[in-house]
């Protein structure tokens, strides 16, 4: 199992010992007031969150940890295999399951990757071990999974199941994603059909797959090396349709960004280190996200004019721009080290977070602008935690949520088992559609907050009839006559507007 970072750890040390003396000048922050630590792990309950969380049909947020839990075995040793969580807006945490408790740890092992919201209510994922004891020997080369709010869990595929060699993928570690035709999508991080890579734990570059949610897998490509290798992130659908990812392998060794159909047809796009120095940026382990300027926004782990990250926009067509080099103020005042992608707001700008930064060296929670301008939202203490690999989520609250994999109140894990947190930017109430897309007649759920009591509820101006399921539930169909653009639900409270628009499907 390979490490969370393959950072310089010399240079680390080196950025911390400066952070600790470093001044906060020409560096806004917010108020402490607007961050709450809401859970500690304390491993039985789980530990070590490294994935972004999601929001579920009931309000809650639901993630994984890699660790703990109540099963260990010879995968995961006495650390716990890893579990899924669920946990409140008011910080009420609770256990749904915990891998490794069926024998030989078939169910899976250590969930790199966070859960994807169903079109159903149900919630998908991956675990990077456990499943069958095939090429990846005793640890299992990972599995799919779908798991009910409820806890109730069923293994949908094993990876490399009893094959000598991984043709279908294997160690899966990013997330997955629906796609507008109802199959799941992800990457694995090494397997396939291609040569063997020099940084793949046994043979094959990686996979990009489709799954049928009755566990059909479908490899769509193979990674060779000179169009990318070792995925560590899953993948976007654009509104093109087509699927955009990332890997941190190539030709030079630096990533890629690619295009992919649903069929299987692939591009890759760009490489990374292009321009001198790697100022372009190098490894992204993160995933893309598409703006509403229909461009695709991510971040990378090395590389910019300080070597510390970047924060890029790209078009579909592959044109790259470079938005922000982190470490750029004094002393890494702004952070760097940014493993998480990002997230676009209503309000237009892009939030995220660092790994590491000033004052306390334990990361930022950073706002950017479209056009490259950073504001850093608030400097985490030590206090606070620190591991900042997820990335954060919006709630329709507006608030957002994350998780860090060190700290907390528990000392059952060297460093912490890790927190769950909240952060405010001072941004409103919105709605959020589950699907995105959808042809005239079709079933949407709309996600938001105290939704009890609407009275109206619109596709770009064109009203539906709808049903309040609850206060952060409303069922309804795109109307006749609907066109893509704004959702809107008129509540007690004001009207409320999607975050994204709803593309009609012809």
């Amino acid at each position: 199992m390979r490490k969370p970072s393959n950072r310089n750890w010399a240079r680390v040390l080196a950025a911390v010992i400066a952070a600790v003396a470093a001044t906060l000048a020409g560096v806004r922050s917010s108020s402490a007031q607007n961050f709450r630590t809401l859970a500690s792990f304390n491993s039985t309950n789980g530990a070590s969150p490294y994935s972004r969380l999601v929001q579920g049909l009931d309000g809650n947020f639901y993630g994984t940890t890699i660790y703990g839990g109540a099963n260990g075995n010879d995968i995961c040793y006495t650390f716990g295999c890893g579990t899924v969580f669920r946990i409140t807006p008011a910080g009420a945490l609770t256990t749904l399951y915990s891998f490794c408790a069926q024998p030989n740890c078939t169910d899976g092992a250590l969930p790199y990757a966070g859960l994807v919201l169903g079109n159903d209510g149900n919630f998908y994922g991956t675990t990077y071990n456990g499943g069958s004891t095939g090429a990846c020997g005793i640890s299992g080369c990972g599995t799919v999974f779908k798991i009910t709010p409820a806890g109730a869990l069923s293994t949908l595929y094993l990876f490399c199941n009893r094959r000598t060699v991984c043709g279908d993928g294997s160690l899966p570690r990013g997330s997955l994603i629906e796609g507008s035709d109802g199959h799941l999508y992800g990457t694995t991080q090494d397997g396939g059909t291609g040569p063997a890579c020099p940084y793949s734990s046994g043979g094959g570059c990686g996979t990009v797959f489709k799954l049928s949610t009755a566990g059909k897998l479908t490899t769509l490509h193979s990674f060779i090396i000179s169009d990318g290798a070792n995925p560590y992130a899953g993948l976007v659908q654009g509104t093109d349709g087509n699927f955009y990812g990332t890997t941190t392998g190539g030709l030079n060794g630096p990533g890629t960004v690619f295009k992919i159909t649903p069929t299987g047809a692939f591009t890759s796009l760009y490489t990374f280190c292009t321009e001198a120095n790697c100022a372009d940026g190098k490894l992204p382990y993160s995933s893309l996200i598409q703006g509403t300027d229909g461009n695709f926004y991510g971040t990378t782990l090395e590389g910019g004019d300080t070597d510390w990250g970047t924060a890029f926009k790209m078009d579909s067509a592959g044109n790259l721009t470079r938005l922000y080099s982190f470490c750029a103020k004094a002393n890494c005042a702004d952070g760097g080290s940014v493993y998480a992608g990002l997230v676009q707001a209503p309000d237009g700008n892009f939030y995220g977070v660092t790994n590491l930064g000033a004052p306390t060296t334990n990361g930022t929670v950073f706002k950017l602008t479209p056009n490259g301008a950073l504001t850093t939202v608030h400097n985490l203490k030590s206090s606070e935690g620190s591991g900042l690999y997820g990335g954060l989520v919006q709630s329709t609250s507006g608030a957002f949520y994350g998780a860090t994999f060190y700290g907390g109140a528990s000392d059952a894990c060297r460093g912490g088992c890790g927190t769950v947190f909240t952060v405010s930017a001072n941004l409103g109430r919105f709605v959020e559609t589950l699907p995105a897309s959808g042809k005239v007649g079709a079933a949407v759920k709309i996600l938001g907050t105290q939704l009890t009591g609407s009275t109206m509820v619109s596709f770009n101006c064109v009203s539906a009839s709808f049903r309040v399921v609850s206060p952060s539930e409303i069922t309804t169909n795109v109307p006749a006559g609907a066109t893509t653009g704004t959702v809107k639900v008129q509540t007690p409270g004001g009207t409320l507007k999607s975050n994204v628009p709803f593309t009609v499907v012809q």
